[in-house]
C-alpha cells in the first residue's frame, strides 16, 4: 500500500529543528520525494498512537541516531497539494542530548550532519523552508505543558498542550 493510500487524504507530520551548542543545526539529505538530494530538517508522518512531539523525537532518532528532547514548538506549514490532500508539517525545536555519533538511515538519506546556518544559506541544495527559518531574526518557541486532565470522559492516555 503506498504511502498516499495510507494516509489519506489529510496528513500529519513533523520535522525537528536540532541544534548544537555551537549553534549548527541538524540536517539530512534525502534520496527521495520532493526534497530528494536537497538539505533539509529530518522529518515523519505522527503514528498512530503517538503525540507530535513524541513522533518528531522517534522520527530525529530513526533518520539520525540522535536522542533528544523538545524545547517546544516553532511553527506549522500547511498547505494543500493538488486541490486534494491537506499536507501539515509542526516544526519542533530539539536539543540533542549528545551532538557525537550521527549515523543517517542509509535507505532514506544520502547524509545527516551539523552545519552552521551562514553555510546552509550558501548551499544551493538547501530547502525553502530551511532558508526561510534561517532568514528569521528570531524564532519564538512554544513551550508544551503537560500537567491538564481535560477529563477521564475523553479517555486520552496522552495530552499535551503547546501556548
Amino acid at each position: 500500500m503506498s504511502s498516499k493510500v495510507k494516509r489519506g487524504k489529510v496528513w500529519l507530520a513533523v520535522s525537528g529543528l536540532v541544534k548544537s551548542s555551537e549553534g549548527h543545526w541538524l540536517v539530512v539529505k534525502k534520496r527521495y520525494g520532493g526534497l530528494k538530494g536537497k538539505w533539509s530538517l529530518p522529518a515523519g508522518f505522527v503514528e498512530e498512537g503517538e503525540t507530535a512531539d513524541e513522533a518528531v523525537v522517534r522520527e530525529v532518532k530513526e533518520e539520525t541516531g540522535l536522542d533528544c528532547t523538545v524545547k517546544g514548538l516553532i511553527g506549522l506549514r500547511t498547505g494543500v497539494i493538488s486541490e486534494e490532500i491537506s499536507d501539515n508539517l509542526l516544526v519542533f525545536l530539539l536539543e540533542p542530548l549528545k551532538e557525537a555519533g550521527i549515523k543517517h538511515q542509509e535507505n532514506e538519506l544520502y547524509e545527516a550532519r551539523f552545519m552552521a546556518p551562514e553555510e546552509l544559506l550558501q548551499e544551493k541544495d538547501a530547502s525553502i523552508m530551511l532558508h526561510y527559518l534561517i532568514n528569521l531574526q528570531e524564532t519564538v518557541t512554544i513551550p508544551s505543558y503537560d500537567g491538564l486532565n481535560p477529563g477521564d470522559h475523553f479517555k486520552y492516555s496522552a495530552y499535551k498542550l503547546f501556548f
